[in-house]
């Protein structure tokens, strides 16, 4: 049982964890930058510590601060929110071998999660439905380039297997666009995320964009705890969450729940996670997976409070 709890985040991801924290009477330790000392999140816990200046790097994401921190408050548990550390295999690592709780998945299913290319060939061993593709990065060479292309079928959606947020993405309908647009989506991944492997896959014309909200302890035991519609978006950004989604058959939704919980098992997934799917003509195709807790997370809160109170 965890007795105190560490949260390596700030504002409102922060919060949300004390409250929750709070509710099942778990102290908690806030840590701050020193612009930040008077958030509402560090006079909200029971402690609060400094970890450094302002710049991010030398403070929320500075892992040896924050397992001080820990250290020094006698936390036995870090969570670690989202943004900052939430998806770096390297903190989950350190944090467990220094003897903490790390709220969340182990360092192999977030380097498993974290490329997407990985990801998907993941997925596919454990039976899950993804979109038809290269099977892999894009090789250097046009010609394979081409085949590759043609083997798809246009359009194709060239992605980085390291990106997020619609950068390093190109749509292309033809051949004559190929070679350019993978050099462009190549270069932009590189600027973003300092590497510019990309894959491609079969572009989906009307796609709906259905995400699935799980929970997983470290028993083995997964529950589901719903899904959300967020197809509309602008550039690859989410504007509206909708839970739960639209226009499906309980069927439908059940099976894709089995689906998800199944690969999370197998998986040993431990923490909140999110699997992300888009679903044209009937079919559900997996494009990536969160591990981590969700900026929508309150959406599915929300709902199944209305839920129980109904």
């Amino acid at each position: 049982m965890i007795r105190k709890l560490l949260i390596a985040n700030r504002g409102e991801i922060a919060l949300r964890v004390m409250r929750a924290a709070k509710a099942l009477q778990i102290k908690t330790v806030a840590v701050y930058s020193t612009p930040d000392k008077n958030l509402l999140h560090t006079h909200l816990c029971d402690e609060a510590i400094c970890i450094g200046p302002a710049s991010a790097k030398e403070s929320y994401l500075n892992i040896p601060a924050i397992l001080s921190a820990a250290e020094v408050s006698g936390a036995d548990a870090i969570h670690p929110g989202y943004g900052f550390l939430s998806e770096n295999a390297d903190f989950s690592k350190q944090t467990r071998h220094s003897g903490f709780t790390f709220v969340g998945p182990s360092p192999e299913t977030i380097t498993a999660m974290s490329n997407k290319i990985l990801a998907i060939e993941t997925m596919k061993k454990l039976g899950v439905p993804t979109v038809p593709g290269s099977d892999g990065p894009l090789p250097e060479n046009k010609e394979l380039q081409t085949a590759i292309a043609n083997e798809i079928g246009y359009p194709i959606l060239v992605k980085a297997s390291a990106g997020g947020g619609g950068r390093g993405m190109r749509v292309i309908h033809d051949e004559k666009h190929l070679h350019a647009s993978i050099q462009e989506a190549k270069k932009e991944a590189l600027n973003a995320f300092m590497n510019d492997e990309v894959y491609a896959e079969k572009f989906l014309t009307h796609p709906r964009h259905i995400e699935v909200q799980i929970l997983a302890d470290q028993y083995g035991h997964v529950l589901c705890l719903g899904d959300r519609d967020c197809s509309i978006q602008r550039r690859q950004q989410k504007i509206i969450e909708e839970a739960q989604a639209y226009g499906l058959s309980e069927k439908q939704r059940n099976q894709l729940y089995k689906i998800c919980i199944h690969a999370c098992e197998k998986m040993n997934y431990e923490g909140a996670g999110t699997l992300e799917f888009l679903y044209q003509d009937g079919r559900f195709y997996f494009i990536e997976m969160n591990t981590r807790i969700q900026v929508e997370h309150p959406v599915t809160e929300t709902v199944l409070i209305l839920s129980k109170n109904n």
